[in-house]
C-alpha cells in the first residue's frame, strides 16, 4: 500500500476516501453517522482521550469534505477548532542547559528587563516583560534559552497565525497564502484544506452514466515522484479509469509559460515569477511594493485550462498535483473561466481506493506532452533552467544578461523580495516556490521523500531531446 509521510495524513486519507467512496455509491448523506464509526470503530480511543472525541472530530471532517469550496469563499486553509489540542504557546524558555554563570549576557541583552535570576543563579525570563526579540537567546554561551512555537505557527512563512484567547489557533486571512505548510505540520490534524472532491465525484459520475461530456485531468510534473511502485503510464491509466476523458501535463503549460515569461522578461527588465500560487499571493498579501514587478503571464495550470477551454468549452477541467494554493488560485477572476477544480495527490489516492482501483494491475497509458523544461518546473530552480532555455530558443541571450536568483521556500522569498524593494538584491529574475524543495514539497504530496528531485530530473529526461518550442508546436492542445 502507497505509504504516507504521517499518520495525520493517513486518517485525512480515510475521511475522504470513505466520503468519495459513499458519493459514488450515491447514499452519502445516509452515512454521516457511519464514516467516523467505521474509522474509529472503539471502544478505546486511539487518538484523543475518548472515542466520542475522536468521531466528533471526524463528523467534522466529513462536514468540510461535503460542504467543498463555496463560490464566495476567501480562504482555503481552516482551523477544526475541536481539533486543536491547544498546544502550549511558551515562546523563550530558559532550559536545565542553564549554567548560572555569572557573565549575564542575557540580562544584559534584554531590552525590556525580562530576565531574573532564582535562588539558584538561574536565569528565568518574566513572560509579562518578554517581547520575544530573541536577544537572550543569540547570546547565551551554552545555548540555554530556546524558542519554543507551536509547529503550526513555527511552520507558517508568512506569520499568519496565531491564538485566540482560548488558546485555539486561528489564521490571518489578509497573510494567508494558502501554501498549506500549517495543513501538512500540525501534529494534531487540526487544520485542513477545503475539498473539490465531491465535485469532481459527481461530475465522474455523470460521465461514466453517460453523458455526453469530456472531463480533462491536468496532471502536475510533481506527480512522477508520489506513486511508488506504479509507473506512470499506470497512474495515468487509473485516472482515465476513474472516468476521466483524458490526462495531459500541465508540463505542456510550463512550456507555454516559459516562452512567455522570458519575452516578459527581456521586455521589462526584472521580473517575479507567476508560476506558484502561494507566492504570488504572498507578493500580493504582505509586499504590494513589488506588484508591479510581478509576472502577467498566467501559471502553467492556467495557461493549459485557457488553451483546453478554447478547444471544449463545455469540457470540465481538473488540475491534480500537489498545491493546495490552486485551489484558491482557481477563485482568482482571471483564473477562474478555465480549470473547474483542483485535486491534490491525497484526493486522487482517495478517489484511486474508493473505486478499488490498482494501479499496478492497469496497462500503461502513454503520456508526451511536453519537454525536459516544463517537466521540470517541479523542483526548485526548474523554472529558471526553463528560462535560460527559453532565452537561448528565442535567440535573445546576446541581447540580455540573465541573472536569476532562485528561493526555494517562502523564507528566500521574503529575502529576495525585500533586497529588490531597496534595490540590492544583484539580479534580475525571482523565481519563488513558497514550499520547499518546489512543487514536490507541496502539502498536498503523498509524501515528501528525498528521492523526489531525482524522480523528478529522471522523468525529464523521458522527454528525450524536444526543444520548449516544439513541445507547445506540437502540442495537441492549440
Amino acid at each position: 500500500m502507497q505509504r504516507f509521510d504521517t499518520q495525520v495524513q493517513y486518517l485525512r486519507y480515510k475521511v475522504l476516501r470513505e466520503v468519495a467512496r459513499h458519493a459514488f455509491e450515491g447514499n452519502l448523506m445516509e452515512s454521516f453517522t457511519s464514516i467516523p464509526k467505521l474509522i474509529a470503530p472503539g471502544p478505546k480511543p486511539t487518538m484523543r482521550c475518548c472515542i466520542y472525541k475522536e468521531r466528533a472530530i471526524l463528523a467534522e471532517r466529513i462536514q468540510i469534505a461535503v460542504n467543498g469550496v463555496p463560490e464566495d469563499s476567501d480562504q482555503i486553509v481552516e482551523v477544526i477548532d475541536i481539533a486543536c489540542d491547544e498546544c502550549p504557546v511558551s515562546g523563550y524558555l530558559v532550559s536545565s542547559d542553564c549554567r548560572g554563570c555569572i557573565a549575564h549576557r542575557c540580562q544584559e541583552a534584554c531590552p525590556r528587563d525580562a530576565i531574573y535570576f532564582d535562588e539558584n543563579q538561574k536565569a528565568r525570563i518574566d513572560k509579562s516583560k518578554c517581547i520575544e526579540c530573541g536577544r537572550c537567546a543569540n547570546v547565551c554561551p551554552y545555548g540555554a534559552i530556546n524558542n519554543f512555537k507551536r509547529p503550526c505557527v513555527r511552520n507558517c512563512k508568512a506569520g499568519a497565525i496565531t491564538m485566540n484567547e482560548d488558546g485555539v489557533a486561528q489564521i490571518d486571512k489578509s497573510k494567508c497564502t494558502d501554501c498549506g505548510a500549517c495543513v501538512y505540520q500540525c501534529p494534531f490534524g487540526a487544520i485542513t484544506d477545503k475539498t473539490y472532491l465531491l465535485a469532481v465525484v459527481n461530475c465522474l459520475k455523470e460521465v461514466l452514466a453517460g453523458a455526453d461530456r469530456k472531463v480533462y485531468a491536468l496532471i502536475a510534473p510533481a506527480i512522477a515522484s508520489q506513486f511508488k511502485g506504479p509507473k506512470l503510464g499506470q497512474v495515468v491509466a487509473g485516472i482515465k479509469a476513474l472516468g476521466f476523458t483524458d490526462v495531459i501535463e500541465v508540463a505542456l503549460g510550463a512550456d507555454m509559460v516559459a516562452l512567455e515569461e522570458t519575452r516578459e522578461l527581456v521586455e521589462k527588465g526584472f521580473l517575479t515569477s507567476s508560476c506558484c500560487p502561494a507566492f504570488v499571493n504572498y507578493i500580493e498579501k504582505q509586499h504590494q511594493n513589488m506588484l508591479r514587478f510581478k509576472s502577467h503571464n498566467l501559471s502553467p495550470m492556467a495557461a493549459l485550462g485557457k488553451k483546453l477551454r478554447e478547444m471544449d468549452p463545455e469540457g470540465y477541467i481538473v488540475f491534480i498535483g500537489p498545491c493546495i494554493a490552486k485551489k484558491s488560485e482557481i477563485l482568482r477572476p482571471e483564473v477562474k473561466p478555465y480549470v473547474d477544480a483542483v485535486l491534490t495527490f491525497e484526493e486522487l489516492k482517495a478517489l484511486f481506493d474508493c473505486r478499488a482501483i490498482v494501479l499496478e494491475e492497469q496497462e500503461e497509458a502513454e503520456v508526451d506532452d511536453a519537454s525536459y523544461f516544463g517537466r521540470i518546473f517541479a523542483r526548485s530552480g526548474g523554472l529558471t533552467e526553463a528560462v535560460r532555455q527559453a532565452i537561448v530558443e528565442l535567440g535573445l541571450e546576446d541581447q540580455f544578461d540573465f541573472r536569476p536568483i532562485t528561493c526555494d521556500g517562502l523564507e528566500e522569498c521574503r529575502a529576495a523580495l525585500m533586497k529588490a524593494a531597496h534595490n540590492t538584491l544583484g539580479y534580475n529574475f525571482i523565481e519563488g516556490m513558497a514550499c520547499t524543495g518546489g512543487c514536490i514539497g507541496g502539502a498536498g504530496c503523498v509524501n515528501h521523500g528525498v528521492r523526489n528531485r531525482s524522480e523528478i530530473d529522471k522523468y525529464g529526461k523521458l522527454a528525450g531531446e524536444k526543444t520548449i518550442g516544439e513541445a507547445v508546436e506540437q502540442s495537441r492542445v492549440k
